[in-house]
């Protein structure tokens, strides 16, 4: 593989001990969402200012080793005059991309998703590596319903995955698969896990097919949950079922499965993580984070789009990158929130 040793730097560089990686690739849509709670207008200028905030926070690079960002923000200036990219990258935080172009309805195939963007991808990277990118990330939906996801579905995304995966390793970016099964509905947790291992068995098969080497890339999984409209289930019982699911689907050849939020809330979401080190201190994967929600919604809530409020904003997300990071080692407790 030409770009070996340059991948392997940037695994080395991302996959650290209570490090995690920052989501903050919400696409245009997605953050104007973010924004209506707290009345701030998704002007360019108010987006910038928004991820400058992130990556000017000081002591984030402590907790966090990775960032994934929107294509315009590749572009952007932070608040201190660098780019954003150079500003995380002073906090040995690695830069990458969102390289994925949203879904669309997967034809002949009622209740299934697809995601568009292969084409020309090739030279896209070319394009995001010269501006400081070294990884990037691509998404594939899976929702459950009475019929979905077909098989026809599973397959069809994990092909998907694996092309995307084995174009970014070709062009020299760690590729951050993302397979999610969503929490959507009113499934049980046993609903979850069996979908949820059927796509990660379909997904592994897939990029074994396409020689993608599972050393240099990150999982980006879903935990296994029940679906939103039932109860919150037990940390142990989230826990010991995404293991489960893991255990028969991950080989232990990938060096870190950064678990998206998924619909959690910022504190759901840590319990669930410090569970499940605790469950598996021996895991051969690092289990970390690659959240986007949960840890940016009580920032965004104290920032308002105040200049005024950066500095408290900035408190918030230091505190919830604290927390993960407390973990990821199984250190986290429910008491540390009131700290």
């Amino acid at each position: 593989m030409q770009y070996a040793t340059e991948l392997e730097t940037t695994i080395r560089d991302m996959v650290q001990t209570g490090r995690g990686i920052l989501a903050a690739d919400e696409s245009t849509p997605t953050i104007a969402k973010r924004f209506i709670p707290i009345k701030v207008e998704c002007s360019e200028e108010n987006r910038r200012a928004w991820r400058s905030l992130l990556v000017t926070t000081e002591g984030l690079g402590e907790y966090i080793s990775g960032i994934i960002l929107f294509e315009e923000t590749l572009g952007h200036n932070s608040d201190n005059g660098a780019t954003i990219v150079e500003t995380a990258r002073a906090q040995n935080i690695v830069a990458g991309i969102k390289v994925d172009k949203g879904t669309t309805p997967l034809a002949l195939s009622a209740g299934d998703l697809i995601t568009r963007g292969l084409d020309g991808l090739a030279e896209r990277l070319r394009s995001y590596k010269q501006q400081g990118a070294r990884f990037a990330k691509w998404r594939e939906v899976y929702a459950i319903g009475k019929q979905a996801p077909s098989r026809n579905g599973i397959e069809a995304n994990a092909e998907m995955l694996a092309r995307y995966a084995a174009v970014c390793q070709d062009e020299g970016l760690v590729p951050i698969v993302e397979p999610e099964v969503l929490m959507d509905g009113d499934h049980d947790i046993d609903r979850h896990a069996e979908v949820t291992q059927a796509v990660q068995h379909a997904v592994f098969h897939a990029l074994q097919r396409h020689r993608v080497a599972l050393e240099l890339m990150i999982l980006k999984p879903n935990m296994v949950l029940p679906g939103k409209e039932l109860r919150r289930a037990k940390v142990d019982e989230v826990a010991a079922a995404t293991l489960k699911v893991l255990r028969r689907t991950v080989p232990a050849a990938v060096p870190s499965i950064n678990f998206l939020s998924g619909g959690q809330d910022p504190e759901e979401a840590t319990a669930n993580l410090n569970a499940l080190n605790q469950q598996a201190p021996d895991a051969p994967w690092k289990l970390s984070i690659s959240y986007g929600r949960a840890l940016q919604q009580t920032a965004l809530q104290a920032w308002l789009g105040n200049n005024e409020n950066v500095q408290t904003a900035q408190q918030a997300l230091l505190k919830r990158a604290r927390l993960n990071h407390l973990a990821m080692l199984g250190q986290y407790q429910p008491s540390q929130e009131n700290d």
